[in-house]
């Protein structure tokens, strides 16, 4: 019963898509330019990589700052030191760096609507007329998507990786950690501390920036949502930096943290709030 009424589905589908292109000239999964005019100006993305790379920059001079003192730099190493200069670094990571790589994977990145693409593909160029924008989404929501399709509970939650979690004990068998494999570790520990609280996405972001420079895999964990195909071409607009360029430049800006050793706190943005949850 279910292939039958797939199958009248399609050729309903047919029959509106032939109907569409006789009256209307327009084809199955033409997007009418006009959906995109109002986001022309944005386009350029030079200013943003520009953000980067100066965010880049100033965190590469506080490590040399705090490295003359520490050989790693580490937030818990600087408890004796003036508020200001014990955060500085870290508000460098969280506000500087994390929002401008933010701003930068945002760049022409929207919220897809598959259930409504499948109904209103044969008349899509009737769509500017009833619908405005692309709605937007947030780089976080990338990540989780990739954890989600990647089955990234199902692996976190594996008994035989609990039960290694329990005794310290390796379990990739002496294998090195693939960087897929640590993504979707960090994904599921953020998703744990930051959800039961409601924190925000940028919260969330920022904490998982924070975790990719304390394990040195920032470069990798962002390539690999910049490889991830069905994400790119669902999520980005054709003239997106990401869908351009493959985030290539941004990459290799940010490889210049990739030498440098971070102990930065995960877990800032709940911190008082656990600490709460625990005194009752």
């Amino acid at each position: 019963m279910r292939e039958t009424g797939l199958h009248l589905m399609r050729r309903m589908l047919a029959v509106l898509q032939i109907f569409a292109v006789s009256q209307f000239g327009c084809a199955t999964g033409q997007i009418p330019r006009t959906l995109w005019q109002k986001d022309q100006a944005n386009k350029d993305y030079s200013p943003l990589i520009k953000r980067l790379e100066l965010s880049v920059d100033k965190v590469k001079q506080l490590i040399l700052k705090h490295q003359q003192q520490n050989h790693v730099v580490s937030y818990s190493s600087m408890q004796d030191v003036p508020l200001g200069g014990r955060d500085e670094l870290t508000l460098a990571v969280r506000k500087e760096l994390t929002i401008a790589l933010r701003d930068l994977m945002a760049h022409g990145l929207y919220a897809s609507s598959q259930g409504m693409s499948l109904v209103l593909a044969p008349i899509a160029c009737l769509i500017p007329a009833f619908t405005s924008s692309p709605q937007t989404m947030h780089p976080w929501e990338l990540f989780v998507k990739y954890y989600n399709t990647k089955n990234g509970r199902a692996f976190v939650e594996s008994p035989a990786r609990k039960l290694s979690q329990s005794f310290a004990l390796p379990v990739t068998g002496g294998v090195a950690v693939t960087p897929k494999q640590s993504l979707l570790t960090a994904v599921h520990t953020v998703l744990t501390e930051h959800d039961p609280f409601k924190r925000s996405a940028d919260s969330e972001l920022k904490a998982l920036v924070c975790m990719a420079l304390n394990e040195q895999r920032l470069v990798s964990w962002v390539n690999l949502i910049c490889k991830s195909g069905v994400l790119i071409q669902s999520h980005y607009q054709p003239w997106s930096y990401m869908a351009n360029t493959g985030f290539e430049s941004a990459l290799n800006i940010l490889s210049r943290l990739s030498n440098s050793k971070f102990n930065l706190p995960v877990d800032l943005a709940v911190r008082q709030l656990k600490n709460i949850k625990d005194a009752f």
